[in-house]
C-alpha cells in the first residue's frame, strides 16, 4: 500500500509514561527516489522513532528551492549540493552543513557520439544543455577552468538551460547534456541509446568534482541547544538509513517505491538508481571531509561563482555528537 503519510510517528516510553516525539521536518533537493533512500529507510524501518523524532519528508520538485523552504521555516533540514549552498551563503542565506553523506560525485556530461566529442578540447563551437536552480554551477566552473566562454562567443561555448529530463539530448537540440551517473544517464539508456552512442565525462575524472546531497540547517538552529540534539539525533537515524540502504539496496529501492505518491517510478529504475547511489554513499559516515570541502571551495571560487572563500559554511559539531 502506497504510504500517504510521510512522518513517522514516533513514541518515546520513559518510567513513569510517555513523551511527545521531537517533530523534524527534511526538504528534499528532487522528488521521491533512491537519491534519498537513507531518509526513507530510517522513517520506514523506525530509525526516527527510536531517536524520539516525528519526521516529515518532503519532496522536491522544478518549482521548489530548498533554500527558500528552510529559511521560510518550511523545513527544518535540507538537503543541497555544496556549491549551490556555498553561492546561497555568499548571497546572505545563513546556510551550514552538518552531514555529507554522499561521499562522491554523480555528475556527469554525456554527449552523443556523433558530434565528435571526443574531450573537452572538442566542446567550442557545441551547446551543452543543464539544469539551473544551482545546478549549473558545477558545469560554469568548469567551462571556466577550461577558459572556455558560456555565451556562445567564438572559442566558447553555449549553456543551454535545459528542463530536468534528456529530452533536448535525444532530440539534438544539445549535443551534451548534464547527467547523474544514478538517474539521467539511464534516462538515455532507456529511450534506446547503447554507451556505444554516448561520449561521458565524469567530474569525478576530470578533477573538478564537488560535494553533493549534503544536510543543511539555518545557523540559528546551531545556537539552540535544544534544536542541536534534535539534530544529532536526526543525523544518527539518517546515516544508519543509509548503510542499511547500502546493504539492502533492493529493499531500500522498494521502500522509496513505496513512498512515490505520484507513481511515476519503476522498480527497475529505483534499483538501479539505488545500486548507483550506494556507490556515491560508501565510506562516508556523515562527516564532512576537510580536503573535499576546500577543493569544492576552489573549484567555485576558480569560477567565479563565489567571490571569498566563505567561514562558518560547516560544522562537525553535529556529526561529532552522533558518532559518538
Amino acid at each position: 500500500m502506497k504510504k500517504l503519510l510521510m512522518s513517522a510517528v514516533a513514541t518515546a516510553m520513559f518510567a513513569g509514561g510517555a513523551n511527545a516525539a521531537d517533530d523534524m521536518t527534511l526538504q528534499l533537493k528532487w522528488v521521491t527516489q533512491a537519491q534519498f533512500a537513507g531518509y526513507y529507510v530510517a522513517l520506514e524501518n523506525g530509525f526516527y522513532s527510536d531517536e524520539d523524532l516525528n519526521v516529515t519528508i518532503k519532496p522536491g520538485g522544478p518549482d521548489i528551492a530548498p533554500v527558500q523552504v528552510l529559511l521560510g521555516g518550511g523545513a527544518d533540514v535540507m538537503v543541497d549540493w555544496l556549491p549551490s549552498a556555498l553561492a546561497a551563503r555568499e548571497q546572505g542565506a545563513a546556510i551550514v552543513n552538518i552531514a555529507q553523506p554522499f561521499a562522491s560525485s554523480g555528475l556527469m556530461l554525456t554527449c552523443l557520439k556523433e558530434h565528435n566529442i571526443n574531450s573537452p578540447a572538442d566542446f567550442p563551437g557545441h551547446t551543452l544543455g543543464t539544469w539551473f536552480f544551482g545546478n549549473e554551477i558545477p558545469l560554469f566552473t568548469w567551462m571556466g577552468k577550461l577558459g572556455y566562454a558560456t555565451d556562445g562567443s567564438a572559442g566558447g561555448v553555449t549553456i543551454q538551460k535545459i528542463n530536468f529530463n534528456v529530452d533536448p539530448l535525444l532530440q539534438k537540440q544539445v549535443e551534451c547534456a548534464t547527467t547523474m551517473t544514478y538517474n539521467e544517464y539511464w534516462q538515455v539508456i532507456d529511450a534506446g541509446l547503447t554507451a556505444d552512442d554516448l561520449v561521458v565525462f565524469k567530474y569525478e575524472d576530470e578533477g573538478i568534482s564537488t560535494l553533493e546531497d549534503g544536510l543543511y540547517v539555518d545557523e540559528a538552529k546551531l545556537g539552540d541547544a535544544g534544536e542541536v540534539d534534535k539534530l544529532v539525533r536526526f543525523v544518527r537515524a539518517s546515516m544508519k538509513g543509509w548503510k542499511w540502504a547500502e546493504e539492502n539496496p533492493d529493499a531500500a529501492a522498494d521502500i522509496v517505491l513505496e513512498f512515490d505518491e505520484t507513481g511515476a517510478q519503476t522498480e527497475k529504475h529505483q534499483r538501479r538508481m539505488m545500486g548507483e547511489i550506494a556507490k556515491l554513499t560508501a565510506g562516508s559516515n556523515g562527516a564532512l571531509d576537510e580536503a573535499a570541502y576546500e577543493r569544492t571551495v576552489g573549484i567555485v571560487m576558480d569560477g567565479g561563482v563565489i567571490k571569498a572563500a566563505p567561514t562558518g559554511a560547516w560544522t562537525h559539531a553535529i556529526t561529532d555528537a552522533a558518532l559518538n
